[in-house]
């Protein structure tokens, strides 16, 4: 496994039915084997929208810069009111030769 780099801003949850929030993000990315990269970290949005979003596996993350990442919301709620969750990005990350190096 070899770390690639971080991703952090600001975008817009979205789901099939419209936007659910916006959000600030902190990624960080690894090439787990040949072609396949893989990221995971923390997204903060106000605690309405981030419940909504939580346990959710049908949502994007479109980032201001342009990009849109598959999201899965992961690991355990401690706290209705927090504003912070992990997530795993399951697509959209560039290849791992269009990371600096």
């Amino acid at each position: 496994m070899r770390y690639l780099g971080a991703l952090r801003g600001s975008g817009m949850i979205v789901g099939p039915a419209g936007p659910l929030g916006r959000a600030d993000y902190d990624l960080d990315a690894y090439l787990v084997k040949p072609g396949e990269v893989v990221a995971s970290g923390e997204v903060r949005m106000q605690a309405d929208e981030l419940n909504e979003a939580f346990g959710r596996r049908d949502l994007s993350l479109q980032t201001d810069d342009g990009q849109t990442l598959s999201v899965r919301f992961s690991g355990k709620r401690l706290n209705v009111a927090s504003t912070a969750a992990h997530v795993d990005v399951t697509g959209g990350l560039p290849g791992a030769e269009d990371w600096p190096r």
